[in-house]
């Protein structure tokens, strides 16, 4: 084996925050590194690039047998990330993508590839790397060129590659990359390397395989829940039932040290916990525990008080009387609707929605001889884990390696949430006991300690003229998001991105806007969520549109289409669904012995655009969607398979949240505790889904989460044009449908 690379030391690391509810991650160089870039660049692998992403020894290891390992700035989650950087770095390498294995890199200042992120998440990954990831690609290529023109002693400009081999063709000689890897890692590396023409591209823009689908499909993947470290305990936990309380006294304690292979009884905060020689011994044990915990305190971040309720804070957010803060203007808006002909108002709200993951969370730590820690955990952001796993142990961040398994789903679920992820008492645990702990939430504990998307409230005011067209809209946002929550101190403006996202910046050309926000904190762990403020803004305002196009006695298409004058992009979306569709149907109309109608809506989430059409019935007092389309513009992409197969499963989770999901707060304790009272889409109610990819050839966008938002608001306007009824409040399960 002849890697060419070693993982770069890690480094300190500190957060900004980014605009439309992105993270971002900058990297501060330790002294002794930013010296020597300051000297000039070193040959051979212990060069420091200028930029991250340069520096083909931190991400490339090519073994003699022509398999190559990449170390990729980001985690697979189900996403396809593994198999879409194979697929960039292999079309600039010469590698066919199937010989890669792909594995999360470790923290350290390479892995920042693009001013300074490295943040699995916002849809953001391909996006984010695409150029520096197909620079890697061909700074390796020209690496073995060079190394095989040594040996073979001619010029470099006589050789070509091929598949992982460098050809001389006049010699009718060949090298393979494993063979020339030694030789190429003392090479300094060429920052100017040409990149392909894309009319030659063979790998970018196929529908290559999954590189993870035959380990998934016969159960070899491996997930953090997989996971073991020799001698290690399993623990399990039981926490508070109210969020900021502690545990005070432990009645039986001595009982449960003494069931069958316990090992310890443990207060955490929050929590108590048991170590065991198995997971359901760990479990069995602290689910028999007395405990005693402190009185609630009255309602704060994190703290959540015996009378809290979703009630109580939806109430809060539509009472507020604060003014709030501008989030979009433009126009006079109150000169328009002084003279409108009509106003039309509406409030639309959103409940609390949990992540509701397969894989429950798990951790495990171990300190080792030499006073370091190991840490395997699932998460978005090896830096940041690495830095706050320092801080729980009482170490410096490089005394900490970080192992990120693949995720068993996540969209924001694996941030470090205060109070919302066990790898904090893995590591107390591990302090405690002396030996490497693994601790693993019941599915009952995830329930109770998920960060939650935010329950949100909206209230709309739109003036429309005489014909019947929109002329001024106006939109007060309450509530809180994620990046205000967390980074605050970060952000330039009171308004906070990831609240109003999916409100402002519509692409409609109404002439007056105003869109304000204002803060109204929730004391419960927030989140963020898959599309995150895309997820409910656009259900919201797209809904609220068609009942301005009702008011106008307009049609909805027909209406969007006059609003979009002059902007081809969303046009040709608009009219590419409907000819998906079959033709855009407006109201309701009989098909398969029954009544359906259709919805429309579109969405601007993370770079990319989507026109979505939903076809629904109503059975039985609830809602049936039949087919969804959705016209999908990411500008361009790396692999239409995996384009697709995100777009189908963000519709499906979409689907889920409009009809089923809520997080439902009573007494200061949610109500769901297991998917039997969290309610999912269920697969008698997966429609059809149809996805046509439309590359505009606009900057490149997101694909994880922009097939989301456009699907609640379909549905909503789809379940209006049928049955006369508005829905305004999240989830339709809540509403009884009248027939048709």
């Amino acid at each position: 084996m002849h890697p060419l690379l070693r993982a770069a030391a890690p480094s300190r690391r500190r957060f900004l925050a980014g605009a439309g509810g992105a993270l971002v991650l900058s990297a501060l160089l330790p002294a002794r590194m930013a010296h020597a870039e300051a000297q000039g660049p070193a040959e051979g692998a212990g060069a420091l690039a200028p930029k991250p992403g340069t520096r083909v020894a931190a991400f490339l290891e090519i073994h003699p047998d022509g398999t190559i390992k990449l170390l990729s700035p980001f985690v697979e989650g189900g996403q396809g990330i593994a198999t879409g950087m194979a697929q960039i770095v292999g079309e600039e390498l010469d590698v066919p993508p199937s010989r890669f294995v792909v594995e999360c890199a470790p923290p350290g200042p390479d892995y920042a590839v693009v001013n300074g992120i490295r943040m699995t998440g916002g849809s953001f990954s391909t996006r984010s790397s695409y150029e520096t990831m197909r620079r890697l690609g061909a700074t390796a290529r020209d690496l073995m060129i060079r190394a095989a023109a040594a040996r073979l002693k001619v010029q470099d400009g006589e050789l070509t590659t091929r598949d992982g081999m460098v050809l001389h063709a006049a010699t009718n000689r060949s090298l393979s990359y494993g063979n020339l890897a030694v030789d190429a890692l003392k090479l300094k590396p060429n920052e100017s390397v040409p990149l392909r023409d894309p009319a030659t591209f063979r790998y970018i823009r196929q529908p290559v395989p999954r590189l993870d689908v035959r380990d998934k499909s016969t159960g070899r993947a491996v997930y953090a829940i997989d996971q073991k470290v020799d001698g290690m305990l399993y623990a399990a936990v039981q926490h508070a039932p109210r969020l900021g309380t502690e545990p005070t006294s432990l009645a039986n304690e001595d009982d449960v040290k003494a069931m069958p292979g316990v090992h310890s009884v443990h207060r955490l905060p929050g929590a108590v916990a048991v170590a065991a020689d198995s997971w359901w011994r760990a479990r069995k044990a602290v689910e028999a525990l007395k405990v005693e915990w402190s009185a609630p305190k009255p309602s704060g971040i994190d703290t959540v008080a015996a009378d809290f309720s979703s009630e109580g804070m939806l109430a809060a957010l539509k009472t507020s009387t604060e003014l709030g803060h501008v989030a979009e203007e433009q126009g006079d808006v109150a000169a328009t609707f002084a003279k409108a002909s009509k106003v039309v108002e509406a409030d639309y709200e959103a409940p609390y929605l949990a992540h509701a993951q397969l894989e429950p969370p798990s951790a495990i730590a171990r300190f080792d001889s030499d006073g370091t820690l190991d840490v395997w955990l699932p998460n978005q952001m090896p830096e940041v884990f690495q830095a706050v796993s320092a801080k729980v142990a009482g170490l410096q961040p490089a005394q900490v390696r970080i192992h990120s398994p693949m995720l068993g789903g996540f969209f924001g679920r694996h941030f470090t949430y205060e109070a919302g992820n066990p790898f904090p008492q893995a590591i107390l645990l591990a302090k405690a006991t002396g030996r490497p702990v693994k601790v693993l939430w019941s599915r009952e504990e995830e329930f109770a300690r998920d960060a939650v998307r935010p329950l949100s409230f909206s209230r709309f005011r739109a003036a429309l003229d005489a014909a019947g067209q929109p002329t001024a809209i106006e939109v007060r946002t309450v509530g809180e998001g994620p990046i205000g929550r967390y980074f605050s101190m970060m952000m330039q403006t009171p308004v906070d991105p990831s609240a109003v996202e999916g409100i402002v910046e519509k692409p409609y050309a109404v002439p007056n806007r105003r869109m304000t926000f204002t803060k109204v904190a929730h004391p419960v762990n927030i989140a963020f969520w898959r599309s995150v403020g895309h997820s409910m803004n656009d259900a919201f305002y797209e809904s609220f549109l068609d009942e301005i196009a009702q008011a106008g006695g307009q049609d909805p298409f027909a209406l969007r289409m006059t609003l979009l004058q002059g902007n081809d992009r969303h046009r040709t979306l608009l009219t590419t669904v409907a000819e998906m569709s079959g033709g855009w149907q407006r109201g309701a109309y009989r098909t398969d012995g029954e009544m359906r109608a259709r919805g429309l809506a579109m969405a601007s989430p993370f770079g990319s655009e989507t026109a979505t059409i939903a076809e629904v019935s109503v059975e039985g007092g609830e809602a049936r969607v039949h087919n969804l389309w959705i016209a999908f513009d990411p500008g361009s992409i790396v692999n239409p398979a995996i384009v697709k197969a995100q777009v189908e499963s963000a519709a499906a989770l979409g689907l889920s949240s409009v009809l089923f999901e809520q997080i439902v707060y009573r007494d200061g304790v949610r109500q769901s505790q297991n998917y039997d009272t969290y309610p999912v889409l269920r697969r008698e109610h997966m429609p059809k889904v149809h996805v046509r990819i439309v590359e505009s050839g606009a900057p490149m966008g997101g694909v994880g989460e922009p097939g989301l938002p456009g699907v609640p608001p379909a549905v909503l306007n789809a379940i209006a044009a049928l049955t006369g009824q508005r829905i305004r409040a999240l989830p339709v399960a809540n509403t009884k449908l009248s027939g048709v």
